[in-house]
């Protein structure tokens, strides 16, 4: 009989211990499922930086086109436009006068150094006689995150972002030294027509449009 009554009492004290463990459980998973229900609604400034820096690296570098060889003046290369005449006063090429509706350009030995030295310049040999050379001028490089505003399922997200530029991209800066000595003829030619731009200017603020996929951010499809 007594064995029988603290059999009972044994039980008794229990199950109030298991229905605790049992009520704490559920706490804990509804926690956890709130948790992660709210992670796939908000974007967080990581998440958004990486989205924008891909973004940004997506759009690839500015980038200039020149010929070597006799250049005959077409819809898409001039030879008698700023562009030649910026890579001769920068020592990259060699401009000789016209002869024969033709330009001859040579490139130099430093120019040669320089366009092996800079990392994605590409060189191809045309059906002319030409060699056509594209070379990067500078990447985009996310600065930071400035803001995110939520709406749903969508995210604006204000950054900053620079230019990093590289050597040949210093050469096309509007305004550095080089492009500076043009008249504001060709400057605005070089900037409108062959990427020269303000790669040493101050970070400029921009905005992206994201959309809740799932669990994941991306740009939202225009």
């Amino acid at each position: 009989m007594f064995e029988a009554e603290v059999e009972m009492e044994r039980r008794s004290s229990f199950l109030p211990l298991l229905l605790m463990m049992c009520l704490v459980a559920a706490i804990v998973g509804l926690a956890g499922y709130v948790l992660l229900q709210a992670r796939g609604k908000t974007l967080s400034a990581q998440q958004a930086s990486g989205v924008v820096a891909a973004a940004l690296q997506q759009r690839g570098p500015a980038v200039i086109h020149f010929r070597t060889g006799l250049v005959k003046s077409s819809a898409d290369d001039k030879p008698d436009d700023p562009n030649y005449r910026l890579l001769e006063k920068a020592g990259i090429v060699k401009v000789a006068k016209p002869a024969g509706g033709k330009v001859a350009v040579s490139l130099t030995t430093a120019g040669e150094q320089l366009l092996t030295s800079v990392a994605g310049c590409k060189k191809e040999q045309e059906a002319d006689g030409t060699v056509s050379y594209q070379a990067p001028l500078a990447q985009r490089q996310l600065v930071s995150i400035a803001g995110i505003v939520v709406d749903g399922n969508n995210a604006t997200v204000e950054y900053t972002w620079k230019w990093v530029p590289n050597q040949i991209g210093d050469v096309f800066d509007a305004g550095g030294p080089l492009v500076k000595s043009f008249n504001l003829w060709d400057r605005q030619t070089l900037i409108n027509k062959y990427n020269a731009d303000f790669y040493r200017s101050e970070p400029t603020k921009s905005a992206l449009t994201l959309a809740r996929n799932g669990q994941e951010w991306k740009i939202l499809a225009q």
